[in-house]
């Protein structure tokens, strides 16, 4: 009988050192964060989500979205979610402070959604879903647009050669000596026989349109290999856009053929077309389109979950938070204070980071 207190009392003060330690001083350190703004007030960060996002938060809860994804970056150090650019810096509790609750998640089959609305297309913030596929056209007709620019530019260079013939018939009729000097042009013309099957398709302009098609066509755009490698094929929804996803949503595997997302054709519905078909209609190809005079479109909840996805951004810089960028230095940084010390300066820096081993 007399060890019943001491082990009443052992027992009891656990549970309350645990207590303390895991809900009291949590609550008190970060339990009544406010959103971080600038000295005048403005530049407010989190902002509360309402409308379509708030109705699509409940969407992607009550289909259990929670299960599989993931809302934390996790530090450098304790994870890979920065490498995988997942996000810039780690998830602070600040970024949470409106959400209740809070979908951190603990296990991931499919990527983590913490900034998966950082990563729509530039063009989704001033242009409606269907308009930012329309720039994305093939290789060749961006590579016929820059020689295209490029022959104005060129028939402002050929004023010069027409002007060294203009003058003899203006101002000295009796000294044809400036007519010479104009047969001195075509040697200097003589390069553009070196690159004769670049300038077939922009014949129209002058004989001074082969340099500059000779010139645009190393151009980036030009080069189908340095298109970035994220870049949809033609015809498809940009990736991360509104269309992007809804087409995800109703067929995961047209997107991936790997991946084992359910499909939640269920949020769409199948109607005949009447008039014209209808702007947010889902174009699909395959198995997955619709017979010929009906269309697939999104509910009223799957527009609220696509807008609850396209809210979903931690990319605001936090103070105290470092991200990525500004806790690695860049690498093209460091040969810099080794070129003005010329070659020898320069001689032992690659010996010595093969010790240090790659990244």
């Amino acid at each position: 009988m007399k060890g019943l207190a001491p082990l009443f009392l052992g027992i009891f003060g656990t549970f309350a050192f645990s207590w303390v330690g895991l809900t009291v001083i949590p609550d008190w350190q970060i339990g009544h964060l406010n959103p971080q703004m600038e000295e005048d007030g403005t530049d407010a960060y989190p902002q509360p989500q309402s409308g379509m996002a708030e109705r699509g938060r409940r969407v992607y809860a009550a289909n259990g979205c929670i299960y599989c994804h993931s809302q934390q970056i996790r530090a450098d150090y304790a994870a890979d979610d920065i490498e995988r650019k997942w996000g810039d810096r780690r998830s602070a509790p600040r970024d949470y402070i409106f959400e209740r609750p809070v979908f951190l998640g603990k296990m991931r089959m499919g990527p983590d959604l913490a900034n998966v609305g950082a990563r729509a297309p530039a063009e989704q913030e001033s242009a409606p879903p269907g308009v930012g596929a329309a720039p994305a056209s093939s290789p060749g007709q961006q590579a016929a647009a820059p020689a295209a620019s490029a022959a104005p530019s060129a028939g402002k260079l050929s004023p010069p050669p027409t002007n060294v013939g203009s003058p003899p018939a203006k101002k000295a009729p009796p000294s044809p000596a400036p007519s010479p000097p104009t047969s001195t042009s075509p040697p200097a013309a003589s390069p553009a026989p070196k690159a004769p099957a670049s300038p077939a398709p922009n014949a129209s302009p002058g004989s001074t349109s082969p340099p500059a098609a000779a010139s645009a066509s190393p151009g980036p755009a030009a080069n189908p290999a340095a298109l970035p490698a994220s870049s949809p094929p033609s015809g498809e929804p940009p990736i991360y856009s509104v269309a992007w996803h809804h087409k995800h949503l109703y067929s995961p595997r047209s997107i991936n053929v790997d991946s084992n997302m359910p499909s939640y054709r269920f949020l769409y519905q199948t109607r005949q077309i009447s008039d014209a078909p209808s702007f947010d209609a889902l174009q699909l190809t395959g198995s997955d389109a619709p017979p010929e005079g009906w269309e697939i479109v999104p509910t009223f909840d799957a527009k609220c979950l696509v807008a609850y996805l396209m809210s979903l951004n931690q990319s605001h810089p936090l103070k105290g938070i470092t991200s990525a960028a500004a806790a690695s230095p860049s690498p093209a940084a460091s040969p810099a204070p080794a070129a003005p010390g010329g070659p020898a300066a320069a001689a032992p820096s690659p010996a010595a980071s093969p010790p240090k081993g790659g990244p």
